[in-house]
């Protein structure tokens, strides 16, 4: 098992990939999540042919993606 992300590293990470994938379409939000292993920058994306285009990890701190779908206000 690898080390445990602390908060700050998982924040810093996040506002990396946030500004990398601001202009892409197919990403829906970026946010971060706590696991028992510590934090992941978690990616939202609109369909999955996106996934390919976020990286597995940022600065050291692993990101993972989940399809939502498209994001309408109610």
């Amino acid at each position: 098992m690898g080390r445990m992300t602390d908060r700050a590293t998982a924040r810093a990470a996040k506002r990396v990939l946030t500004a990398r994938l601001a202009d892409d379409p197919g990403v829906a939000a970026v946010g971060l999540t706590r696991r028992p292993d510590g934090y992941v920058v978690t990616v939202d994306l609109v369909d999955p042919d996106a996934g390919p285009r976020v990286p597995g990890q940022v600065d050291g701190v692993r990101v993972v993606t989940q399809v939502i779908g498209v994001v309408r206000p109610l």
